[in-house]
């Protein structure tokens, strides 16, 4: 059966699975930044919306909560500095990729098999789903000793270090575009599924910007620009939000904070008597923010990048992390779905371009219709309800 003909057909199986409550999916995740889990959360989201039973759990909660705890804060450390230890960290996995021998990274997640397989049996889930490598290669050791089910899907426009070490029962990606570069990395075509990368409901309704402008308490005359900063407030936003005040007249400008208390509390105490300048910290309104703002400056993260083109908004691509950020970033700006910054010098000049070109931002729109489906998360949930009912 051709999965991809069939994922979108609606028949009694659909009504069948809802009724049975042994049909349970487990989805994986991991904190090494925001878009990981909130592309599970959104494939959670859709299962239950759709009556199935579905849990979302970090990954590394399960083997250790120490340890998480660490990796995160590696992760978070080797982005400092423009991410030098991140850009080294990548490249020396893009090396490895071309070595036929197992990472250290699969086995160490290989050690972590057995106490992740006990979770699984004693919740009794019939079909895993991560959008993690570590969990990944851990199912893929799983595997190699029992037999599971799994799906992977990465949130990222390119095939990262590793990802050829898995062997789930289908691994989706973002493009069909992107397909040759899985497949030259040693990844089966049988397995892949170009449907996208998911998001959330609230980035894939139709909306009014005034609308969402009233729920935030924003004047509806006045035009916003929203800089995203990641879910860690990455960045030297501080001097750029200060070239921008400077570049650019009758505009105002929130900052999505993050996580990031330190930053929050700088530019509110910088710019307390500044009406043009909002901060905000960590919110679960963000969406609405994003719907707000007439242009939308953000880091190259897989999964924002693409909650920002499924809403259908002109954006600025901010300074890469080193490694796939650039890949992301290189996507949308060669399908001009995006304006791609490496300095901040043009950060400000494409802004003020982009704010006052219309005809641009219209451009800008038409091709994030054209290559980002709002369906990605309705398509990959119904592969996970078919393969459950297998």
């Amino acid at each position: 059966m051709n999965i991809l003909f069939t994922i979108n057909k609606k028949d009694e199986e659909q009504n069948s699975i809802k009724e049975n409550v042994e049909n349970k999916v487990l989805i994986l995740s991991c904190g090494t930044g925001g878009g990981h889990n909130s592309a599970a959360l959104a494939i959670q989201e859709n299962l239950i919306e759709k009556g199935i039973r579905a849990d979302f759990i970090e990954y590394l909660d399960i083997i250790s909560p120490k340890i998480k705890n660490h990796i995160n804060h590696l992760y978070i450390k080797s982005t400092y500095g423009n991410g030098k230890v991140f850009k080294a960290v990548y490249h020396l996995g893009e090396l490895y990729q071309k070595l036929d021998i197992k990472s250290p990274v699969y086995q160490l997640n290989k050690m972590n098999r057995k106490k992740l397989y006990k979770y699984i049996k004693e919740h009794g889930y019939k079909y895993i789903v991560t959008t993690h490598l570590f969990a990944a290669q851990a199912l893929t050791a799983i595997k190699k000793e029992y037999p599971i089910h799994f799906m992977q899907i990465a949130t990222d426009y390119v095939c990262i270090p590793f990802w050829e070490e898995t062997d789930p029962d289908y691994f989706v990606i973002p493009s069909k575009e992107l397909e040759k570069d899985f497949l030259d990395k040693g990844i089966k075509k049988e397995k892949l599924l170009p449907l996208g990368i998911p998001v959330a409901k609230q980035y894939r309704v139709e909306y009014e910007k005034n609308d969402s402008k009233k729920i935030l308490g924003l004047d509806i005359g006045k035009k916003y620009i929203l800089i995203l900063t990641g879910s860690m407030g990455f960045g030297n936003i501080t001097t750029m939000l200060k070239k921008l005040l400077d570049s650019t007249q009758k505009i105002n400008y929130i900052i999505s904070c993050g996580n990031n208390e330190k930053l929050f509390k700088t530019i509110q105490e910088e710019y307390k008597n500044n009406k043009r300048v909002i901060a905000i910290p960590f919110t679960k309104k963000l969406s609405e923010y994003m719907k707000s703002s007439e242009i939308i400056l953000t880091k190259p993260g897989g999964l924002t990048t693409t909650e920002v083109a499924t809403l259908r908004k002109p954006f600025i691509h901010t300074m890469p992390i080193p490694g796939c950020e650039n890949y992301n970033a290189n996507y949308f700006n060669d399908r001009k779905m995006s304006i791609k910054c490496d300095t901040m010098e043009e950060v400000i000049e494409n802004t003020k371009k982009l704010i006052n070109d219309i005809n641009l931002q219209k451009e800008m729109m038409t091709n994030q219709a054209k290559y980002i489906d709002r369906d990605t998360t309705d398509k990959i949930t119904d592969v996970i309800i078919r393969e459950c009912l297998k």
